[in-house]
């Protein structure tokens, strides 16, 4: 039976095979943060610096980026269900590997292995939860997966924070070794009659190496860019030079090659170009104010790495609550009036947190993140919606691949931007401040009455000065990105008006 002519499941087999696929997803996505706050607790054991303990992080995303953009070219030389189910053992198998790890080395290895195996459960549980579900529940499976895709990466730093705390730094990768494990062979008993044909194209080298080489570089260079004053390095810039002669290179190999390693010809698709630029503008923004948010808590205004990632955790409830609308409204409205209304909630959110003073108390600071939550499913489902609905049945792998390697890399874009903007700012303003704190000297001379040294004194007006300084970085940052989030809102218009309801089903059978 062809993929084709296989029938969507039904029942409690269709919610089984869904859970599994959203699953895969789920901690793929998750690896990606889950180690950002454990860096200190595995080099303190491994015995290494915190920035060689920055490589854990690194090696997964370069390994990611790479193979993300290659899941259309293994999908269709060895299938799609078998790749998927593959990696999805394979995801599990190192995962123990990196639990296991005595030294750097070997940590790094298996992470490396690590997130070549789960870049490709990105876009492969993307398009097939597509295949399996009936046409008119088809966006219930977009909305599942956008979920995961969202909620995942907020969920890591307080999971993995958590774990390190009450057991150790291995638990964070042992958790995946059971899940991924036991969804394997179901994936593989319930899916293989939704296998994809072969198409035995000859490997092309060339466009391998060219995309290991750019995307490699351009991963380097926004991992570690922060850390050796970005292009004041010789090594930063030597990267920034080898990735856009890399990318120049890649680019017109790729269009010119018969059988090429990426299929760049998706982006002929207007729909599809519109929706993957919206998507990384989107996707970045949302993933800047989730970086910014926990750092801004735990650097300046006292909070644990727990208490700051349960305050950024709040924006999931709302969205997990929104997503079956948003998914049912795909069939019944234009999905770019849902998108725009999406993005200009998120905008118009992100305006009133740049209201925010180093005064609020928790619930204050929550209460805008709840409600950003709203917006996220109407986003995200429909925007996807658009950019796998807009390509043929053919470039469905493709097109998932190189969707996810853009929101992947506007992520990796925004937590590098954001991190050095807020350092920046923060130093500006406090240039601009520190004229005007106590000109009267009416502070100064009231904390020495209290029975403070000079240094005291001191030390306490440059902490006033400082947490002022971040919190107006802070909200001068949030006005960038609310901006940011407006003009995708406008952007998504560019797409054509689908000429029938977007249909998910239709798209990936």
């Amino acid at each position: 039976m062809s993929t084709e002519d296989a029938q969507p499941l039904k029942g409690g087999a269709l919610w089984l095979a869904a859970v599994v696929l959203a699953t895969a997803n789920f901690i793929a996505v998750l690896d990606m943060t889950i180690a950002n706050v454990s860096v200190p607790s595995i080099s303190g054991s491994l015995g290494i610096s915190s920035s060689q303990g920055t490589w854990v992080i690194t090696s997964y995303s370069v390994a990611e980026a790479i193979v993300v953009p290659l899941t259309g070219w293994l999908a269709g030389r060895f299938g799609a269900v078998r790749v998927f189910t593959t990696a999805m053992g394979l995801f599990g198998v190192f995962s123990a590997f990196c639990g296991l790890s005595g030294s750097l080395a070997m940590l790094i290895m298996g992470r490396v292995a690590q997130g070549l195996s789960g870049g490709v459960l990105m876009p492969l549980s993307q398009m097939l939860l597509m295949r399996i579900f009936p046409k008119d529940k088809a966006p219930a499976a977009m909305a599942l997966w956008a979920m995961t895709t969202l909620v995942a990466p907020i969920l890591g730093p307080i999971l993995g924070g958590w774990l390190c705390d009450t057991y150790a730094w291995p638990t964070i990768f042992f958790i995946n070794v059971p899940i991924a494990l036991a969804c394997a062979p179901i994936a593989w008993r319930m899916l293989r009659r939704y296998e994809t044909a072969l198409a035995r194209a000859p490997i092309d080298v060339v466009g391998l190496a060219l995309l290991v080489v750019f995307v490699g570089s351009l991963q380097l260079m926004l991992d570690l860019g922060k850390e050796h004053d970005w292009f004041e390095s010789a090594e930063i810039t030597a990267l920034a030079v080898v990735a856009v002669i890399g990318f120049a290179a890649f680019l017109i190999w790729e269009l010119t090659e018969r059988h090429p390693i990426v299929d760049l010809r998706v982006f002929r698709h207007r729909g599809f170009t519109t929706a993957v630029i919206t998507i990384a503008l989107g996707f970045g923004c949302v993933f800047g104010m989730n970086v910014l948010t926990p750092l801004w808590l735990q650097s300046y205004m006292g909070y644990t790495a727990t208490w700051a990632g349960l305050a950024t955790a709040w924006s999931g409830v709302l969205a997990v609550a929104a997503a079956p609308a948003a998914g049912q409204l795909i069939a019944k409205t234009d999905p770019r009036r849902l998108i725009f209304f999406g993005l200009m909630w998120l905008g118009l959110v992100t305006a009133w947190r740049t209201f925010s003073t180093t005064d609020m108390t928790y619930w204050q600071i929550a209460h805008p993140l709840i409600l950003m939550g709203i917006g996220l499913p109407f986003f995200f489902v429909p925007v996807t919606a658009i950019a796998l609905g807009s390509v043929e049945e053919r470039e469905m792998a493709s097109a998932a691949g190189l969707q996810n390697f853009l929101r992947t890399l506007s992520g990796a874009v925004a937590t590098s931007v954001v991190q050095t903007a807020w350092e920046d700012k923060t130093n500006i303003m406090h240039a601009e401040l520190v004229g005007d704190i106590d000109r009267t000297g009416d502070a100064a001379a009231s904390l020495a009455a209290s029975g403070m040294s000079p240094d005291a004194i001191r030390s306490v007006l440059d902490n006033l000065l400082t947490g002022q300084s971040v919190m107006l970085a802070t909200n001068q940052i949030m006005w960038t990105v609310a901006a940011l989030c407006c003009f995708a809102a406008f952007f998504i218009w560019l797409a054509p008006r689908p000429a029938r309801a977007v249909s998910l089903a239709q798209a990936g059978h």
